[in-house]
Order: structure tokens, then C-alpha cells, then sequence
């Protein structure tokens, strides 16, 4: 049962450091980022589920999170960025997937890179314009109840959610035990990319297909703010879960359907 809980809980919030790439011949890409406070195994659940279905899944760990020791004041948005791209490689018809904070992420790549991405998958995630930011976006939320629970260390550029706000933030509907284990972990985010506008285009950025999920219970970036940046923004297709913030430890068979039927 611990080992149960233990293994639950680093999918919500995963502390596993490294990216891994689990390929199959002439299969498709899916390529996963985690928002802030996460590492590369919140996937942990429906990568399986993903690889069954044929799929080449890649799952990127950014910078900082995990067991990466790079120092915040090393890293930027477009460290982020970078390590997408290069784990696209020269990959094409990609799809690529941000959770969360991830989604200024995916944006810039799909920028930079328009010709190899085939369609952005935002998943309860920040969807930006030219010159958003997560803490602009995160200002037009008031829902949200990260910002009862935030504390921002210039001195060391980090960005600390108060343990006793992690469970309510991220993981409402998780087990108790999933909830206690991933407060008791969590980690500190680097501040400066998340105060980082993108630079984004209609012709490049804008020319990908974009589908978005929406996480109807949502403490995090919550439905409404989900729902105004889908109603300002081109989406071709939406999808709504009832979950917390982390669909991909309450419902992984839901999600992954969802990015399997994406995918085709």
C-alpha cells in the first residue's frame, strides 16, 4: 500500500529528474511537459497508456525540478524552450502537450519551431498572446487560490507554495495520503521564467491547431480563467474533465484517451 501511495503521489507531483523517451518504429510523437511545481513523472500514468496505443511518447524534465540541481539563477524560459527543442530534435507532426505553466512553454516552441508541430494540447494551462506572462495571466484570476498560499524569495528567485496550500492547490481530489506526501515534498519554482513574456506571432504560433482541456475543478488556474483564455483565443477543439488541477493522477485513462484521439 505505501508503495502504492508513494507512486501515486510522485505522478501528481513527480520528483523523477530525468527526460525519457520511449519509442516505437513509425510511431507518433506526443511530447509531455509538466507545469511549475512538477517534474517529468506527473506523466507517469499515461505514458503506458499512451505507448500502447503506438504512440512515441517523449517527457520532458525541465530545468530546476526533480532532481535537477541547475541553479535558478541559470534559468530562464528559454532554457524551457531549448530543452523542448531539443527533444523534438528533427522530429515532425509532433504533438505537444503543457500542462499548467507549460502552456507559455509549448507557445514559444511552437513558435520557434512551427513547421514540426502539428498541434498544442494545453491541458488546464495558461494560453497566451504576445506578451503574456504566467503572472500577468495568473493577475486576471482571481479564483485562483494560489496566491493565498505564494511566497516570492527574490534573494534567491524562487517562487514557494505554503505546504498547507499544496493539497487544495493541486491535488484536491487525491487520495489523503497523496495529498500529505506531495506537501511534504514539494519543492520551490524558479521565479524568473514565470515572470517571462512570450514573444509570439500569427504567423508561426498562430498557424498551429490548438485543442485545450479544461479541469472543471481547478484551484490552480481555475475554470473561469481557463474558459475566458479559451473564449479569446483560436481553440479548434475543447474537452472538459472534472478534476483538480492534476487530471493526470485522478483520471490518467480519461486524459489519455483524450491525447491518443488527439493524436491521430
Amino acid at each position: 500500500m505505501k508503495a502504492t501511495i508513494i507512486a501515486m503521489a510522485m505522478s501528481v507531483l513527480g520528483f523523477s529528474a530525468q527526460a525519457q523517451n520511449t519509442t516505437s518504429k513509425n510511431s507518433k510523437t506526443v511530447v509531455l511537459v509538466h507545469g511549475a511545481w512538477s517534474d517529468a513523472s506527473a506523466w507517469d500514468a499515461v505514458t503506458p497508456l499512451l505507448t500502447a496505443q503506438g504512440e512515441e511518447v517523449i517527457k520532458v524534465n525541465l530545468a530546476g525540478h526533480g532532481n535537477d540541481t541547475t541553479s535558478f539563477a541559470g534559468i530562464t524560459l528559454q532554457t524551457y524552450v531549448g530543452q523542448v527543442k531539443a527533444a523534438i530534435g528533427t522530429r515532425t507532426n509532433v504533438v505537444l502537450v503543457g500542462h499548467s505553466f507549460a502552456g507559455l512553454v509549448i507557445s514559444q516552441v511552437a513558435e520557434e519551431i512551427p513547421s514540426q508541430i502539428k498541434k498544442l494540447i494545453y491541458l488546464a494551462a495558461a494560453l497566451p498572446h504576445n506578451g503574456d506572462s504566467l503572472l500577468g495571466l495568473a493577475k486576471g484570476d482571481p479564483a485562483s487560490h494560489i496566491g493565498k498560499f505564494l511566497t516570492v524569495d527574490k534573494e534567491h528567485g524562487a517562487a514557494i507554495i505554503a505546504k498547507e496550500g499544496v493539497a487544495d492547490i493541486f491535488a484536491a481530489d487525491a487520495p489523503q495520503q497523496v495529498q500529505e506526501y506531495i506537501a511534504a515534498t514539494i519543492k520551490a519554482e524558479p521565479l524568473l521564467p514565470l515572470a517571462t513574456p512570450v514573444q509570439l506571432t500569427e504567423k508561426n504560433f498562430g498557424s498551429i491547431r490548438k485543442v485545450y482541456i479544461h479541469t472543471e475543478n481547478d484551484h490552480a488556474i481555475s475554470y473561469p480563467a481557463q474558459q475566458y483564455m479559451v473564449k479569446n483565443s483560436k481553440v479548434d477543439k475543447v474537452y472538459t474533465l472534472q478534476s483538480s488541477h492534476t487530471p493526470f493522477i485522478s483520471m490518467p485513462d480519461k486524459l489519455a484517451a483524450i491525447l491518443t484521439a488527439e493524436s491521430k
